[in-house]
Parts: C-alpha cells; sequence; structure tokens
C-alpha cells in the first residue's frame, strides 16, 4: 500500500492539516518495486555526493598548504557560477557598501 498525503480545506482546519490516505498498490507489487528504485538511487547519490564533497575539501586543504586563502576561493568559486549582469550587480552593491563604510 501506498501512502498520499494531501491538504485538507484550509478554510476549515488551517493551512497545516493535512490528509492521509492509503492507495492500495496493484498486486504486482509495482509500486513497491518503484520506491525501492528510488530509494536505491537517492542512497547512491548521497553517497556520491559524500565522496565528492571529501575531495573538494582535500583540494581546499591542498591550496591552503600552498599558501592561498580558501575563503577567497570559495567567494571566486560563487561568482563564477554568476551571470555577467549579476556579477556586475553584486560588484557594485559591494562597491556601495565598502564606501558608504568608509573602506574604498
Amino acid at each position: 500500500m501506498i501512502f498520499r498525503v494531501a491538504p485538507l480545506d484550509a478554510d476549515r482546519l488551517g493551512s497545516a492539516a493535512f490528509e492521509i490516505s492509503v492507495v492500495p498498490m496493484a498486486k504486482s507489487g509495482f509500486a513497491k518495486d518503484q520506491l525501492k528504485s528510488f530509494i536505491n538511487r537517492i542512497e547512491r547519490l548521497e553517497e556520491e555526493r559524500a565522496a565528492l564533497s571529501a575531495d573538494i575539501k582535500e583540494v581546499y586543504s591542498e591550496a591552503k598548504g600552498t599558501g592561498f586563502d580558501t575563503k577567497i576561493m570559495r567567494q571566486v568559486i560563487r561568482m563564477r557560477k554568476l551571470d555577467k549582469a549579476d556579477f556586475q550587480e553584486q560588484e557594485a552593491m559591494l562597491d556601495l557598501y565598502l564606501t558608504a563604510m568608509d573602506m574604498r
């Protein structure tokens, strides 16, 4: 069986009220197999993400060991993800704030 959670009438019970209903699955067990497949895929991807995170942490440690400032490296990486207009906007705002704080 599959459990389905659906919001109830918000006027009657408030916005956080939900109804839980049971949906019978087919006799073939397809829903059960499909659920297991989704769970297995998610677990495998989480393991891959953990491995990648460890690799990234190792690269930052290596960079720090050679004298680079990892906080600035992280900022550069964040900024490189922005499109040109967003990058220029953030740069202008930063300049404005630094000027207002008499830091430029």
